[in-house]
């Protein structure tokens, strides 16, 4: 069984994540903290799947086991998850959930002592530790040497702070009608509260989880509800946030999704007039569209492309020296005030481009068109290698003589194939995408 996939450990929760998985995770990541330990504490923090307590009582157990001191803070953001660690001085953080997916699954992320993801590179070495039955037994403690847990509440304060400072002290929110779907996720408290405190107008919508509703018909997902709430009540803005509030989407003043990659040309272009973008460029991943790329290099800016996954993102920031990258689906990392895709963070700084420039959204959020670009999710039976489904090779092939850029790869935390295209040409795009269709359908679930 493999653990890790392109955001931690995810699958459904009490199956593939159960109460016995997650403990034995936590005590692998323990065993391998420990020789680094500073502070002997690691912070724990959740979104609203009632799973989370299952899990997170698992965890608490694995690490107080060997002997780890436990900090619990209850449902938080992964961002703010990631800055509490750092500004507590703890050795690690850890984020219970499953982001945007519904709320059958689960998942635990973890953080260093400095608010960054593992890397692929520890996550392998918790893995072995996982695996090796010797070494969980031999970690384990007894008597004066067991840990301790403790859960404290008011933490979320420090993280406010900390959103408020990412807004230009010269600009308020001050006559801003802002429309908030908080998706029944993390952000249900900080998300509304930051916004008002800096002046604006909230409505906010999906704001009472119940353990089973987050990511429900709402949030990042789902926006039909936020785009008519904006042209109901004529609102500046629209944000929809994800269950973990780690992306967002933004809704127009009409009611139109904005695009992720034209949200990201549009923030990184602003950014580098105000002279505030580091490297002179900024990281997507793979699946970002040509346009974007087009757009930087119009602007006398580089776009560095990653995997995917925004910690694949980041580490091309930390190479290249630039504090601004992101994803096609909402995940904007702002290294300057986070050390994740933070949703908040990201609409915060949007508002902060729309008051600067005194224009709407549909003005500014647009700024390039698109190619044609189509995703496909294909449900699997199997993951089966790519190198090994006969024919492959040769349809991408055909789509390299078609000038179609392609990108097919598995899901990391569900059993899809995920195959893009962009093409000029749509038509011919969407012809070759239905072939594409019938054949991974015939290779994989046959």
């Amino acid at each position: 069984m493999k653990l890790f996939g392109t955001d931690g450990v995810r699958g459904e929760a009490g199956s593939f994540l159960s109460a016995e998985v997650a403990m034995r995770v936590a005590m692998a990541a323990g065993i391998y903290l420990k020789g680094q330990a500073v502070t002997n504490r690691i912070l724990v923090g959740k979104d609203t799947r009632r799973s989370g307590y299952m899990i997170e009582n698992a965890i608490v157990c694995g690490l107080t086991a060997i002997g780890y001191d436990v900090i619990e803070v209850g449902p938080m953001p992964t961002p703010a998850i990631a800055f509490i660690t750092e500004n507590m001085r703890c050795d690690a953080g850890i984020m219970i959930s499953a982001s945007h997916n519904s709320f059958e699954d689960n998942g635990i992320k973890f953080f260093d002592g400095k608010g960054d993801k593992f890397p692929s590179e520890i996550e392998q070495e918790i893995e072995n530790i996982y695996f090796n039955a010797e070494k969980i037994e031999e970690a384990q403690v007894t008597g004066k040497a067991i840990g301790k847990a403790k859960r404290i509440d008011d933490v979320i304060g420090r993280y406010i702070v900390q959103l408020k400072n990412s807004f230009p002290t010269n600009l308020t929110l001050q006559g801003t009608r802002i429309v908030l779907d908080t998706a029944n996720g993390a952000a249900y408290k900080v998300g509304p509260t930051v916004l008002e405190e800096l002046g604006a107008e909230v409505i906010v919508l999906h704001d009472k989880p119940d353990g089973f509703n987050i990511n429900e018909g709402c949030g990042a997902l789902h926006t039909k509800d936020l785009q008519n709430a904006v042209v109901k009540y004529r609102a500046d803005l629209g944000i929809a946030l994800d269950g973990d509030a780690d992306r967002l989407v933004v809704v127009d003043e009409k009611g139109e999704m904005v695009d992720g990659d034209q949200l990201l040309g549009a923030l990184g272009v602003h950014l580098h007039r105000e002279g505030v973008l580091k490297g002179k460029g900024i990281v997507a991943t793979v699946m970002s569209n040509q346009g974007l790329e087009d757009y930087m290099s119009e602007n006398g800016l580089k776009l560095w492309r990653s995997n995917v996954g925004d910690k694949h993102v980041l580490e091309i920031m930390k190479k290249e020296g630039i504090n601004f990258g992101g994803e096609q689906s909402g995940h904007v990392i702002m290294s300057d005030y986070a050390k994740t895709g933070d949703g908040l963070v990201s609409a915060l700084q949007v508002l902060a481009l729309l008051l600067s420039q005194k224009k709407k959204a549909s003005e500014l959020l647009r700024p390039f068109s698109l190619y044609p670009q189509k995703l496909v999710n294909i449900n699997v039976k199997v993951k089966k290698p790519l190198p090994e489904i006969e024919g492959l090779k040769e349809k991408l092939v055909e789509l390299d003589k078609l000038h179609i850029r392609h990108l097919v790869r598995y899901s990391g935390t569900e059993n899809k194939l995920r195959v893009l295209l962009e093409a000029k040409e749509g038509k011919v795009m969407n012809s070759e995408m239905d072939k594409l269709i019938e054949f991974f359908q015939k290779a994989l679930n046959a």
